[in-house]
């Protein structure tokens, strides 16, 4: 069973660095060495060193020990829109080659690599590039993040599906509770626990640090 594995998310907003973080921590507290990736990110801020990507730079942070900036967020991108047309605007040449060679090396340096996705699961990245071929290229198990919020259980639905369609194997997922107060949040949870063909991995709560929502996660189904 392949070590490494690649996060997605139901939508843009649902908390997938949030459930990348987590899982990076659950692993480490597990004794691993692992790293945290962002392969594509767009809405990155300028710095003296570069453009930076703050979930990119909270993925380096959780990681043990933290990777060169480089190696996590090989391509960067300034402006907060889908990445093929950030790409686009901004003058930068989208391709496989960069993105290749960091996870080669981090996969090499770290017991785990967890990878995470942008946006939702068919966000394009360029006119011949889109994220679900991420997985698909470095044939990375998903684990699906569920920001759980109204309208959650058909988006749910519908990722888990595509991300089979497209040849990938969907390991568990991952209940962000994203809206404390939403009405029957966990009669939604238990919902999608029935329906979705994979085991749930936990239940994040609202606003707990990825350090401590690691603990409520079960890793056995990964391997």
């Amino acid at each position: 069973m392949p070590r490494h594995l690649f996060v997605a998310g139901t939508d843009t907003g649902i908390g997938k660095t949030h459930g990348a973080q987590a899982l990076v921590h659950a692993f480490r507290q597990a004794g691993e060495r692992v790293a945290g990736m962002k392969p594509v990110a767009s809405g990155s801020g300028r710095t003296r060193e570069g453009l930076r990507n703050q979930d990119a730079l909270d993925l380096q942070a959780a990681s043990n020990p933290p990777p060169p900036y480089a190696l996590v967020n090989p391509l960067a991108l300034e402006e907060a829109v889908s990445p093929h047309l950030a790409a686009a605007r901004e003058g930068v040449a989208m391709g496989w080659e960069p993105l290749d060679a960091a996870f080669a090396t981090l996969g090499q340096d770290y017991d785990r690599v967890v990878v995470e996705g942008v946006g939702g699961w068919m966000v394009p990245l360029s006119e011949t590039m889109s994220a679900e071929q991420i997985p698909q290229r470095w044939d990375l198990p998903v684990v699906m993040v569920v920001g759980i919020r109204l309208g959650c259980i058909s988006h749910a639905r519908l990722t888990a599906r595509a991300i089979q369609a497209d040849g990938c194997r969907l390991a568990g997922w991952i209940a962000n509770l994203v809206e404390p107060d939403m009405l029957l949040r966990d009669e939604n949870v238990e919902t999608l626990r029935r329906l979705l063909p994979a085991p749930c991995l936990g239940v994040l709560p609202f606003r707990v640090g990825p350090a401590d929502a690691a603990m409520l996660l079960d890793l056995s189904p990964l391997g």
